[in-house]
């Protein structure tokens, strides 16, 4: 996925693009939010995009959330590798209780997880909503004025991340090319 495609989507979606990417996950679509207000370029205020992220967020962690309070345990047990991000949480969450469910989002690889196995325990209903609307406020609020004082130097960062992960999936997508060709001679080389 690279910048412009993210930036026309904003351009064309504005808000509700904002809102999908947040629920889904959203650092960097909030952080070009922010830059587009302040370019002005895209029809979008400060005030706009951070209830809008602030929305999305809070929606996303909670469906995850009520996801992994009816399916969570289930879908852990036939894992194995998501039972050790599993008990790597619930040791988070031992230690660190209202802290872990209030900044979870703003920490890589915990910001999707972390919500579903969180409905897995015991914690009530009303007290995750109550910690995950403040900690989505304070991120929502973070991340979209982060993008509007520091866009422009942002935008360029952001470039060549994507521009990386571009070379990265290239170069992945041709070792498995390669694997399967291998695989592909091997199948005709022992029917022969």
């Amino acid at each position: 996925m690279s910048l412009e495609f993210l930036q026309e989507v904003i351009r064309n979606y504005g808000y509700l693009a904002l809102f999908i990417g947040t629920f889904l996950e959203g650092e960097t679509i909030l952080l070009l939010a922010g830059f587009a207000v302040q370019t002005g370029n895209f029809g979008l205020s400060l005030h706009g995009i951070i209830l809008t992220a602030f929305a999305g967020s809070l929606a996303g962690d909670q469906a995850a959330f009520f996801i992994g309070r009816y399916f969570g345990n289930r879908f852990l047990k036939r894992r194995e590798k998501w039972q050790e991000r599993a008990a790597r949480v619930h040791k988070l969450l031992e230690r660190y209780h209202e802290v872990l469910i209030l900044t979870f989002r703003f920490f890589y690889g915990l910001r999707n997880l972390t919500p579903f196995i969180l409905g897995t325990t015991d914690i009530s209903v009303k007290k995750f909503f109550a910690l995950n609307a403040i900690g989505a406020f304070v991120w929502a609020v973070a991340f979209g004025c982060i993008g509007y004082l520091f866009g422009d130097i942002l935008e360029n960062v952001l470039e060549s991340v994507l521009k990386e992960v571009h070379n990265v999936e290239l170069i992945i997508f041709g070792v498995i090319a390669l694997v399967v060709l291998l695989f592909w001679i091997r199948k005709m080389l022992r029917k022969k």
